[in-house]
């Protein structure tokens, strides 16, 4: 058997392999944030494909949150109703269904990458952004800091959100602490300068991010697995780096989190970022053999051998895959093929499109470089 088609079990749920959907912006609700025909197509070809966790895009858990009016949201009950099919779908297809939950905090209010990203105005249905400091994000309008009522309605909202998923039937739940929304802004030493116990030092910085854990942790039930997402570093001196989320994760695991998914950046603007191939892989393989938690990797992974050395390195426990997935909506079926695992079935509509499987390459490869 493949490393990576190998299935992994966190609590309750067993997920049949270890090729995952990277959350991936659609921005293709309408202003009601109710998920339609488009992001049941986008993840159900996901799950048709073979990917072993689908996991849906940043989804806002308010309305305030949200990166552009035309995102997904779980704030109320009609969006917990549209999404309903979608999870029971993705289910059907034998995938798991996630959801990543989000409050975009000063980042929030622009339009789509299409239409450059541009802050929205109020004739345009834009609205105030909040944040961990009034600190604006590069030419994005100034946001309000959250007060401590502010800070206490944003952990209700990520609660109630968790609750509306629970019903839904999400399998597992993803908080978004990475990319500069607004749980990194206050995990970041570049963003959060407060003076209030919300700031300060490590401890102080991850505050918010570990009562929104617990209150979802509350809702969220014990057989099912909570991950959150994380940017190991900000690239640049004097920010969030790779020792803060070692050490963020071995709190997190006591507080309930059953696997941190590591990416980077987005704190700040015009940070330079070493982008390449598996550039972050690093970052899940620290905090899998310091932290002791499981982690996913993600970053420019495209190539079957390369998720599978990955896996069966230890690097990571799971390999998170995006833009390859957008090109190639079947690549765990197609990777399956290539490393050999033979007990990977196809969906009967597509089973006369199975290529023969392969002996595994990956071995000898593996062993050339051990």
């Amino acid at each position: 058997m493949s490393e990576l088609f190998r299935p992994l079990t966190m609590r309750g749920v067993t997920v049949r392999n270890r090729a995952w959907v990277a959350p991936m912006c659609q921005y293709s609700a309408g202003p009601d944030g109710r998920p339609h025909d488009w992001h049941l197509v986008h993840l159900g070809g996901f799950a048709v494909g073979g990917a072993g966790l689908v996991m849906t895009e940043a989804t806002a858990v308010d309305p305030a949150g949200r990166l552009s009016p035309a995102d997904t949201g779980l704030w109320d009950d009609a969006q917990a109703e549209a999404w309903a099919p979608i999870v029971r779908f993705v289910q059907e297809q034998g995938a798991t269904a996630g959801v990543q939950l989000v409050h975009a905090g000063r980042k929030a209010c622009t339009s789509p990458p299409w239409d450059g990203q541009r802050p929205v105005p109020p004739d345009e249905g834009g609205w105030p952004t909040v944040g961990a400091t009034s600190l604006p994000f590069g030419r994005l309008p100034a946001p309000t800091a959250l007060d401590d009522a502010g800070i206490a309605a944003v952990v209700a909202s990520f609660r109630r959100a968790a609750a509306r998923a629970r019903d839904v039937g999400f399998d597992v739940v993803e908080l978004h602490a990475a990319h500069g929304y607004l749980l990194h802004q206050f995990l970041s030493p570049l963003v959060n300068t407060r003076s209030d116990r919300y700031g300060g030092g490590l401890v102080g910085r991850s505050r918010l991010l570990l009562e929104v854990v617990d209150a979802v942790r509350e809702v969220w039930p014990d057989d099912r697995p909570l991950l959150v997402r994380v940017s190991a570093t900000d690239w640049l001196e004097g920010g969030w780096d790779g020792d803060d989320t070692v050490a963020l994760a071995r709190v997190l695991g006591g507080h309930g989190v059953d696997l941190v998914d590591c990416s980077s950046g987005g704190a700040v603007p015009d940070v330079a970022v070493p982008v390449g191939p598996r550039y972050q892989v690093g970052f899940a393989e620290r905090v899998r053999a310091e932290a002791g938690m499981p982690s996913a990797a993600v970053g420019l992974i495209t190539a079957p051998c390369e998720a599978e050395e990955i896996v069966a390195r230890g690097q990571a426990d799971a390999v998170m895959l995006g833009r390859e997935l957008l090109r190639q909506p079947h690549w765990p079926l197609l990777a399956a093929a290539e490393l050999g695992a033979a007990d990977v079935s196809w969906p009967p509509q597509y089973a006369g499109a199975r290529p023969a499987p392969r002996s595994r390459p990956t071995d000898n490869h593996l062993q050339e470089e051990q």
